[in-house]
């Protein structure tokens, strides 16, 4: 059962510029603006969504490795290191680019 969450997303100038996610037991404050690049990158001031999968993959990997571990466990696994993958290649790609840690478009 999923539990009733609420969510909202800010914007600045049309982009993503943070937002926060509460619900029982759960708070994220979400990254707001890009981070820069070179001698101008900032520390994070909120969290990434491929930090809240991360973070979801590992409590699914602790059910795995107790007595709860089933093939339901093993394919969502797949699933969320499945997403973390493509998210990283989409890093990568933005690195590539020139555009990592900025508002920037990959041409």
């Amino acid at each position: 059962m999923l539990a009733k969450f609420d969510a909202e997303n800010f914007l600045k100038d049309g982009k993503p510029n943070g937002g926060v996610v509460t619900g029982k037991g759960l708070e994220i404050s979400w990254q707001k603006g890009p981070l820069g690049r070179g001698t101008e990158r900032k520390e994070p001031n909120g969290a990434f969504v491929e930090t809240v999968i991360a973070a979801a993959l590992q409590r699914i990997e602790f059910y795995q490795a107790s007595g709860f571990a089933c093939s339901e466990n093993a394919s969502a696994i797949q699933n969320l290191k499945s997403a973390l993958a493509v998210l990283d290649f989409r890093t990568q790609q933005r690195e590539g680019a020139g555009v990592e840690g900025t508002h920037g478009r990959r041409p």
